[in-house]
């Protein structure tokens, strides 16, 4: 597990779009899928496998969590948590990519903007 936010820095764009599905509540893996497909405006789409490899791959990190839910009747879904380190992560990642448009803006307002 990894201790030090920066070593996670930049997310990709799979473990950025999970962890914002997960930014408000615990999700089941097809809930996150939903979730990430509304939050792209469908431009990004998460299959099964890739879900669940990089949901791996976050847990292993202690990123996010798995959480069993008792109360959803069925004892094998697992739902997912950020952790407190999953937290820190989005937030500076978001930050670093609002920093990142704001320059790309200055940029257009100064007339430094290249033509295509």
């Amino acid at each position: 597990m990894i201790d030090d936010v920066s070593r996670l820095l930049p997310l990709s764009q799979a473990h950025l779009y999970i962890l914002l599905a997960l930014r408000s509540e615990d999700k089941h893996g097809y809930a996150i899928m939903q979730d990430v497909r509304e939050l792209s405006e469908g431009s990004y789409k998460l299959g099964p496998a890739t879900l669940y490899e990089n949901l791996a791959k976050l847990v292993d990190l202690g990123v996010i969590t798995e959480v069993l839910d008792s109360t959803a009747g069925d004892e094998r879904r697992r739902y997912y948590r950020l952790t407190a380190l999953g937290k820190r992560a989005l937030k500076e990642d978001v930050a670093r990519l609002g920093r990142l448009v704001g320059r790309l803006d200055l940029r257009r307002v100064k007339g430094r903007e290249n033509p295509a």
